[in-house]
């Protein structure tokens, strides 16, 4: 091949198709923040939309150099930035700012900033590279699971003892997420699942009573509908006044009003769900749908097992962060803080979004060198 025939041949394998999903749900998001916000008495609210297209200019920018940058080079990365990662989560234990009870940020520039979020990515990169390093064609067993177990259950249990439960559970999801691909005897699955279970009811005594709370309250939020029940109550009526096509954009009436709490970030599925009804709802989900298949089928044509696991690994996370703020705003799962990819409000989630399709894109543009 020529090296003019090569570089178009490349830019075939650059997956414009998953980029544009996602700018199409970004734009939703800012659509919706802004939304949430056009009643508010406070510019600083009223504004909230234009600090998010900032941060999706800003993220974009880290996802082209994450993308350009090969991720067998980032591969050779992945101690180091795992260690600043761990770093700057014990700089969050000692300097990091307070909010709604949790110390989760460091202020950086005039913005805070969550290391958890960006510790998600280091932490695939890493067990990705661990993963491959073994070069096992058989299924993995018990010994072959402690080293990256290790490395995911250190930012589990900083982040946990934040208080973040709902961020700490995502390194563990994404840990199983890419040791299952990678393949794992099935003994120790059965095994696993069966110690889980014995040990659920010892895990309720290691939480707070804020969380033992929360729990509570989802399976009877009448019980306490100004305290802990109040914000699921309020979802569910957002969610159900929508009825089949929503009220329409912009006049969706909880949030106007400030009855729906947290409405730009845990809660904007509840107001996107107010104003655009099922039908509109189920739109917003197909577009997920299909950028999560597209994420996967990056994966099954990976050129090498690294590339794969990293790309199940974003998948993962983006996936079990929508499914749960779903299930959280209908009332089906606790509220822990877990916002909607690409749709709510935060520019560290964004951020780590957006790397995370940068590494994406990053392996379906390289496919190229295998054929």
């Amino acid at each position: 091949m020529t090296g003019e025939y090569l570089e178009r041949y490349k830019w075939r394998k650059f997956d414009s198709t998953l980029l544009f999903i996602v700018l199409l749900l970004s734009a939703i998001g800012v659509i919706a923040i802004y939304s949430s916000n056009l009643q508010s008495d406070s510019m600083f609210m009223k504004s909230l939309y234009l600090r998010q297209i900032y941060w999706i200019s800003l993220s974009l920018v880290a996802m082209g150099v994450v993308m350009f940058i090969d991720y067998h080079t980032i591969e050779r990365m992945a101690y180091p930035l795992y260690t600043v990662g761990i770093i700057s989560l014990i700089l969050v234990d000692i300097t990091g700012h307070t909010g709604g009870g949790s110390q989760r940020w460091l202020a950086m520039g005039g913005f805070n900033f969550q290391p958890s979020e960006i510790m998600k990515i280091t932490l695939i990169i890493l067990i990705a590279r661990i993963v491959d390093d073994m070069e096992k064609d058989e299924e993995m067993g018990v010994l072959d699971l402690l080293k990256p177990a290790f490395f995911a259950a250190v930012p589990f249990l900083m982040v946990a003892r934040q208080p973040d439960l709902g961020t700490a559970l995502i390194f563990i999801i994404l840990f199983a997420s890419i040791v299952l691909f990678a393949g794992i005897r099935k003994r120790i699955i059965v095994k696993t699942a069966a110690l889980m279970a014995i040990l659920a009811p010892l895990f309720w005594l290691f939480l707070k009573p804020y969380q033992k709370k929360r729990i509570l309250t989802l399976l009877d939020p009448e019980s306490d509908p100004m305290g802990q029940g109040y914000q699921i109550i309020q979802s569910k009526i957002a969610i159900g006044s929508g009825g089949l096509w929503g009220k329409g954009l912009f006049e969706g009436t909880q949030s106007k009003l400030n009855f729906l709490p947290a409405k730009h970030t845990d809660f904007i599925f509840s107001v996107v769900a107010e104003e655009v009804g099922f039908v509109g709802s189920i739109i917003l989900i197909a577009l997920f749908f299909f950028f999560i298949m597209r994420v996967m089928e990056t994966a099954i044509h990976s050129r090498d097992k690294f590339g794969a696991l990293i790309t199940v690994g974003v998948g993962s996370m983006i996936t079990f962060n929508l499914l749960y703020n779903i299930g959280m705003t209908l009332g089906l799962l606790p509220i822990v803080g877990l916002t909607a990819p690409f749709i709510s409000y935060g520019g560290s989630s964004l951020l780590t979004n957006f790397i995370g399709i940068g590494l994406v894109l990053n392996v379906s543009y390289r496919r190229f060198a295998s054929e």
